[in-house]
C-alpha cells in the first residue's frame, strides 16, 4: 500500500514519519512518499522524517520528491498539509485583520477566509491529479487549515473522496486519559459541532460517563487545554468545549491579550520557523541526527511553549521532547491512520472527523461538512445522530457554518459578494462595513494564487 504526504517538508514532517512507520506493517504500508514543493525544506524536514522512518522501520519505502505526479501515482492514501504563500503571508492575513481591530487567527479568525484562498485553488489543482493518477479507490485527508472552509470548498467542487483531519478533538482526549491515568483506548467521546468549533456531549471510560466529574476537577484546568476557559464558563455550557471557541467566548479578550503583546501567532511561527531552518540548513542530517534533533527540540519546544499563549495569557511550562521511540500519540496523522485501519480490516469502528453531515446535527444540510464522531466502514464515515443538543451550541455552529459555506462560495467562484456576505455573518466580524475591506484586502493580497 502506497502513502503519500503532500507537503512533506513541513516542520511536523517527523512526527507524520513516527506515526506512520509505527503503524506501517500492521496497516499493511509498504511505500511512503513526502512531496513539497520546496526543495530545500523537503530536504531539511523531509529528510528529518526519512530518517526517523528508517530508525522505526527499515523496511518501508521511503522517497522524497518535488514531483507532484510521481508522488500521487498508484496512491492508495493521501494526506494534504500545506501552506500556500509561506508563514510571511499568513502574518499579512492576520495583520490585516487586527489592524481593523479582528481577530486574525488564522482558523476561527477572519484570516481564515484569506488562507483558504490560497489553500483551495492549490488543493484542487492536486485533487485533479489524483483523480487521473492515483487509485480508483483513493482518500484523501485534509490537514490543510482552515479545515472547516476548505473541505467545505473541496466537496462543493465534487471531489467527494476526501475528508477533513485535525487533532484537536483526539489530542483533547488523550489529555483526559493522561489525567485519569488510563490508556487512550479506554476513552471515547461524542463530540459535534464544526472544525475548531466542535463540542464533545459525552466522554467516557470504560463505558462510564465522568464530564460532570472531569469539568468539576480542578487540576483538568492546569493539566489539560481546558485552561485556556475559566472552569465558570465550563460549568455554565456543561460540557467540554474544543480549545479554539477559546477565541469565541473570550473575543475581545483575545483581541486584547495579542495587541498587548505586541506579536501575533504567525509572527512567532515565522521567527521560530526561520531561525529553525537557517541552523538546520548548515548541519548533516543523516550524518549527525542526533545534533540535528537537538536543535529542533530547541527551537519546537519554543513554538509549543508560545502555542495560545500570547492570545489567552496561559504558557505551558511542560519541557517538549521529541522521542523516536516512545509509543505515538497520534496527532493529525493518527486521525488518518485510524480511518485507514478501519476502511482495510473491515470492521466498523468510531472516530471524530469533519464528513458531510448526513441530517446529524439539526439545522444544517445534509452535505454541509462539520467535525463529528463517526462510523467509519467500507461504505463511507456515517455521523452519529445529534439528540438534544445545546441550543447555545447550535446557533453558533449554524452561524458559522453559513460564513464556511458563503466562503467556499466565494473562493470556487472568485465572488466578492458572497466573501463579503461571509465576513458579515462572521461571529468575529459581523460589521458590513468591515466586511467590505476586509474582502477587498483579502483578494488583492491572493490575486497571485486565485488563477483565472
Amino acid at each position: 500500500m502506497k502513502l503519500t504526504v503532500i507537503g512533506g517538508g513541513g516542520v511536523r514532517s517527523m512526527f507524520l514519519a513516527k506515526s506512520i512507520a509505527q503503524r506501517a506493517r500492521d496497516l499493511h504500508i509498504t511505500e511512503l512518499v513526502f512531496m513539497d514543493t520546496d526543495a530545500e525544506k523537503l530536504r531539511i524536514y523531509g529528510g528529518l522524517a526519512r530518517h526517523v522512518a528508517r530508525m522505526l522501520n527499515a523496511d518501508l519505502t521511503f522517497t522524497l520528491t518535488t514531483d507532484a505526479d510521481e508522488a500521487v501515482r498508484d496512491a492508495d492514501y493521501i494526506i494534504t498539509t500545506i501552506r500556500v504563500g509561506g508563514d510571511h503571508t499568513r502574518v499579512r492575513d492576520e495583520r490585516i485583520a487586527l489592524d481593523l481591530g479582528i481577530l486574525g487567527q488564522e482558523t476561527t479568525g477572519a484570516a481564515g477566509l484569506s488562507f483558504a484562498m490560497r489553500s483551495v485553488p492549490a488543493l484542487a489543482g492536486y485533487c485533479e491529479r489524483i483523480k487521473r493518477l492515483s487509485k480508483p479507490t483513493v482518500k484523501v485527508f485534509n490537514f490543510t487549515n482552515p479545515a472547516g472552509v476548505v473541505s467545505q470548498a473541496l466537496r462543493d467542487m465534487g471531489y467527494d473522496f476526501t475528508y477533513g483531519i485535525c487533532d484537536a478533538p483526539s489530542g483533547m482526549l488523550h489529555q483526559f486519559a493522561d489525567l485519569y491515568g488510563v490508556s487512550a483506548d479506554r476513552i471515547v467521546g461524542e463530540c459535534y459541532g464544526l472544525n475548531h468549533l466542535s463540542y464533545f456531549r459525552s466522554i467516557q471510560i470504560d463505558g462510564k460517563e465522568i464530564m460532570p466529574e472531569l469539568i468539576a476537577r480542578p487540576d483538568a484546568y492546569e493539566k489539560t487545554d481546558l485552561r485556556f476557559f475559566g472552569p465558570d464558563l465550563i460549568e455554565h455550557m456543561g460540557c467540554v468545549l474544543n480549545e479554539y471557541l477559546y477565541y469565541f467566548y473570550y473575543r475581545e479578550q483575545a483581541v486584547q491579550n495579542i495587541l498587548n503583546a505586541g506579536v501575533t501567532r504567525g509572527e512567532v511561527i515565522e521567527d521560530i520557523n526561520r531561525k529553525m531552518t537557517a541552523e538546520l540548513s548548515t548541519m548533516d542530517i543523516d550524518g549527525d541526527f542526533e545534533s540535528c534533533l537537538a536543535c529542533f527540540e530547541k527551537w519546537y519546544g519554543k513554538r509549543e511553549d508560545a502555542y495560545m499563549a500570547n492570545e489567552t495569557g496561559v504558557r505551558r511550562d511542560k519541557p517538549w521532547k521529541f522521542d523516536v521511540f516512545s509509543p505515538d500519540a497520534g496527532g493529525y496523522a493518527g486521525v488518518a491512520l485510524r480511518f485507514i485501519e478501519l476502511i482495510e480490516s473491515g470492521k466498523t469502528g468510531s472516530m471524530i472527523l469533519c464528513a458531510p453531515n448526513q441530517g446529524a446535527i439539526p439545522g444544517l444540510e445534509d452535505d454541509d461538512i462539520v467535525e463529528i464522531t463517526c462510523d467509519i466502514s467500507r461504505e463511507g464515515a456515517k455521523p452519529h445522530k445529534v439528540e438534544n443538543a445545546d441550543p447555545r451550541a447550535l446557533e453558533l455552529i449554524r452561524r458559522v457554518k453559513s460564513y464556511e459555506r458563503l466562503a467556499a462560495k466565494a473562493i470556487v467562484h472568485r465572488d466578492r459578494q458572497a466573501a463579503i456576505d461571509c465576513l458579515m455573518l462572521h461571529p468575529l466580524v459581523n460589521s458590513y462595513s468591515l466586511a467590505v475591506k476586509l474582502a477587498d484586502a483579502y483578494f488583492e493580497l491572493n490575486a497571485p494564487f486565485l488563477g483565472a
